[in-house]
């Protein structure tokens, strides 16, 4: 029993937190704006797990969808159904249990934040698929991490206001920018095997155009502050992370694939000072 469980932990990747904490990042930056820097502790909580379960689903249904590719993969091989430690049956049936208790926390949020959480939800399901018949599965990840923001807007305000779509597309961004560091990891592997990625769509001008969008990114974040009003503290917290992303490029610069993965895990510093930026400027 306990081995089994283990299993489940591997599958839904909690070991890894990185996703988790990828994801909330811009669901705290959207819960904030949305409420002036006082978000609600009942909906801070929702989201907050929230979080946790929608991204280990997203896991289950990526490992799934993967499942006979991953075995192909050095980094990917010992997935827990790879190796048939859990079964495909077991993996559906948690995949559907962690779904219900995320709609268990939005049962009593109106119905826009329903309606944003059904859409959530076919996005995660067809994300995985993306990467089979486009090389831009990337964008399809941001709409996914993204998500949040609209859905954090609909239970704060019941509405979607203008500035909210705008931050999102904003941080639509920045999962682009994250996963195609993370997919330079796999690059030969996806190659030999067939999986379409960002990484392989750039090639050898991977690093300028991840240069090129991460100074877009900020200059979106700016009229982001602009729109929300925010103090200068904000700003600063941009600049650093201008320096963060100066200190991916330096990682990459050899497209060495453990400093690629180093550069993918330091985004978290990057959501983190946003989030700081915006909560003292609040």
């Amino acid at each position: 029993m306990i081995e089994r469980l283990k299993q489940y932990f591997l599958l839904m990747r909690l070991h890894k937190p990185i996703g988790i904490l990828l994801l909330l990042w811009p669901t705290l930056w959207a819960l904030w704006l949305a409420n002036g820097g006082s978000p609600a502790q009942r909906l801070l909580f929702i989201f907050i797990m929230g979080t946790i379960l929608m991204r280990s689903a997203g896991c289950i249904v990526n490992d799934f969808a993967d499942r006979h590719w991953d075995g192909q993969v050095r980094r990917t091989a010992q997935r827990p159904l790879v190796t048939g430690k859990v079964r495909v049956r077991e993996a559906l049936f948690l995949f559907v249990l962690l779904c219900l208790m995320a709609l268990m926390l939005i049962l009593d949020l109106n119905y826009l934040t329903w309606g944003c959480a059904v859409l959530g939800l076919i996005f995660t399901v067809f994300y995985p698929y993306m990467k089979r018949f486009t090389h831009l599965p990337q964008l399809g990840l941001g709409v996914v991490f993204a998500w949040s923001i609209p859905m954090a807007f609909a239970a704060e305000q019941n509405q979607i206001p203008g500035q909210a779509i705008f931050l999102f597309a904003t941080a639509m961004l920045w999962p682009v920018i994250y996963d195609t560091l993370y997919a330079m990891t796999d690059r030969e592997d996806d190659l030999k095997v067939g999986i379409k990625s960002t990484a392989i769509l750039f090639g050898g001008a991977d690093r300028l155009i991840i240069g090129v969008l991460q100074m877009v990114f900020l200059l979106a974040l700016s009229i982001v502050g602009f729109l929300f009003h925010l103090q200068l503290i904000y700003y600063v917290s941009l600049a650093l992370c201008a320096f963060l992303f100066l200190y991916q490029q330096f990682l990459i610069r050899n497209r060495n694939p453990s400093a690629c993965f180093k550069a993918f895990l330091n985004n978290n510093w990057v959501g983190a000072l946003i989030f700081m930026g915006i909560a003292f400027s609040l």
